[in-house]
């Protein structure tokens, strides 16, 4: 049996999402015939997941479990979800058994999933770390620069990693961006028409380029207001300023945030720092799945001619 995963992430995700994933996958990269399989057949081997990225924290288990199962193949875990892999340059951590040729059917599938959602994972786990070294109150949290199709593995990721995933999607919360507001006429405008349809259910957020505007938002009754691009000394002063006079108010920092910067960004009357960089450009995870060899005194037991 495998070690439970324990992070709570894993149950946020329903059981038919993510069979319904696993076949999209796998649809997406064996359209129509293997003919690979045949090189191998169908008998049963077992394969060792190894990583191969010291200090990483593993995430997407549920998903790699997952195209596994839809090939009628098993998944052991030897680490849990959300747990960090050890120092060693390589480290066993699952092992895989099933039919030759439907575990090769589901291996690059499960391993781009379990690679990309433990690269963001990771940058998640040290961005996190860096907030709480300089005793930060607020929360980091990802972006919709996701991947097309592969969203809802990457926000699950900065769940696991111990970050906010923001608004999921257009539906989760409101945010006027520079765009809406040129549109609409005004931030008073764009505000008030978001709010006629959301209603008291959702937030409110405008992305603001200063004082005045972030005044201007919060008057019309924006719940969130982000301080879009910038400089970290002018953020300091603009976050103060409006959360003195809008004591309720979220202020959220945006724009230029990077792992090698995001301390100059945690201000005390910042509640938010978001980072693209969550997902774009992210360094994946290390992964690789390689089959053992048959025992060879065995094979040569099973290949000896039968004698009567």
């Amino acid at each position: 049996m495998s070690p439970p995963c324990q992070h709570p992430a894993v149950h946020s995700v329903p059981h038919h999402t993510l069979t319904r994933l696993a076949r999209e996958w796998l649809a997406e990269d064996t359209p129509n015939f293997d003919p690979a399989g045949v090189c191998v057949g169908s008998r049963e081997v077992e394969a060792r997941l190894l990583c191969k990225t010291p200090h990483s924290i593993l995430a997407g288990c549920p998903f790699f479990t997952a195209v596994f199962t839809e090939v009628g193949c098993t998944v052991d875990w030897i680490y849990q979800e959300g747990t960090e892999i050890g120092e060693d340059a390589v480290t066993l951590t699952a092992v895989v058994r099933g039919p030759a040729n439907s575990l090769l059917l589901g291996e690059r599938p499960a391993l781009n999933c379990l690679a990309r959602a433990s690269g963001i994972a990771t940058r998640c786990s040290q961005l996190q770390a860096i907030a709480k070294a300089h005793g930060w109150h607020g929360e980091v949290a990802g972006t919709r620069k996701t991947t097309p199709g592969f969203r809802l593995v990457e926000k699950y990721a900065m769940l696991v990693g111990g970050v906010s995933m923001h608004r999921q999607d257009l539906s989760g919360m409101v945010m006027l961006k520079d765009n809406h507001v040129w549109a609409s006429g005004s931030i008073t405008e764009a505000v008030k028409a978001a709010r006629s349809v959301c209603g008291f259910s959702s937030k409110i957020e405008v992305e603001c380029r200063s004082a005045e505007e972030g005044r201007e938002a919060a008057r019309a009754g924006a719940d969130v207001i982000m301080l879009d691009n910038f400089q970290p000394q002018e953020l300091r002063v603009t976050a103060q300023a409006l959360k003195e006079e809008f004591s309720a108010l979220l202020i959220e920092a945006s724009g230029g945030v990077t792992p090698e910067n995001v301390a100059l960004y945690l201000s005390s009357h910042v509640d938010i720092v978001s980072l693209g960089c969550i997902t774009q450009g992210c360094p994946v995870v290390d992964f690789s799945l390689k089959v053992q060899k048959p025992d060879a005194r065995l094979n040569r037991m099973f290949n000896q001619p039968q004698i009567d």
